[in-house]
């Protein structure tokens, strides 16, 4: 039996009446985790960086599907909880 992919939903009422038929035989393969980001963002910096290194972090950030700045911010994160990073 073949699963089912999700399509791409542009409104609420196509999200409403895809979740309103049978999904068990849905491909769960296809989703990734979502990290929601619900701190204030009340800070911020400015810093200068080398073009290459900041070419760099857009193409991995790009490459996650993500703003960049959001991938600076993960990073630093991952940073400051990791033990010796």
């Amino acid at each position: 039996m073949k699963k089912k992919k999700v399509p791409r939903l542009k409104t609420a009422k196509q999200a409403e009446a895809f979740l309103t038929q049978d999904l068990s035989d849905l491909d769960f393969s296809q989703f990734k985790p979502a990290q929601f980001e619900f701190a204030k963002k009340d800070e911020q910096i400015n810093m200068r960086v080398p073009r290459p290194l900041l070419a760099a972090l857009k193409a991995r950030a790009k490459a996650r599907g993500i703003p960049y700045t959001r991938f600076i911010r993960e990073t630093l994160e991952r940073a400051m909880t990791t033990p010796k990073f």
